[in-house]
């Protein structure tokens, strides 16, 4: 249930993200060429959407096993072995996640209660949106631009899908159910099909 969860929270931002990043793209070149204007928040709304996209993508690449990785050195051993080194690989991965997860919540709980003044650059923060999460005050909006700890956010909730993820990956190695965290050989067969299909064409 909670992976089913987790599934389409990942799919559905991912394919949110792209879309919005190229529309926003598509809109401000339009903006630029055809109407010589500008839509000032154009590329710092990408960089947020684009921020957003890579951590997600990073968590959803540990469930599909995307991530390349080295393993000539894994398969020179037996199955027993290959398991236990995976199992020690995923160790250090939820390690690793764990302490960035730590300095993510320390870096972004700074804006989000220390520093919830601060704005973003250009980015303005629709009406209609701060009524939504009740930041008017006196009949006035709180921000005039988008509050940092907002984009920010993604950084300790992107660290705990991937905390998931590893942990998740990690069950599957012991039950026998994935080999691997990394793509693996399955990488190489891509890039074959690829030079082999592009070989045909050619």
């Amino acid at each position: 249930m909670l992976s089913r969860i987790v599934n389409t929270i990942e799919e559905t931002a991912i394919a949110v993200l792209l879309g919005l990043m190229t529309a926003i793209t598509f809109a401000n070149v339009v903006a630029r060429y055809v109407f010589n204007s500008n839509l000032l928040w154009a590329l710092e709304l990408t960089t947020y959407l684009f921020a957003w996209l890579v951590i997600f993508g990073a968590s959803y690449g540990v469930k599909i096993s995307a991530h390349l990785g080295v393993d000539a050195v894994v398969n020179t051993f037996t199955r027993p072995v290959q398991k236990m080194l995976a199992l020690l690989a995923t160790l250090a991965c939820l390690a690793f996640t764990v302490i960035f997860l730590i300095g993510a919540w320390e870096y972004w709980s700074k804006f989000a209660f220390q520093l919830a003044f601060l704005e973003v650059e250009d980015v303005h923060f629709p009406l209609w949106m701060q009524s939504m999460f009740g930041l008017i005050e006196d009949g006035e909006p709180v921000y005039d631009r988008i509050p940092r700890y907002i984009p920010y956010f993604i950084l300790p909730f992107g660290l705990a899908l991937l905390l998931f993820r590893f942990l998740q990956a990690g069950w599957d190695i012991w039950r026998g159910k994935r080999n691997l965290l990394i793509a693996s050989h399955e990488a190489e067969e891509m890039v074959e099909e690829a030079a082999a299909a592009a070989k045909r064409e050619g």
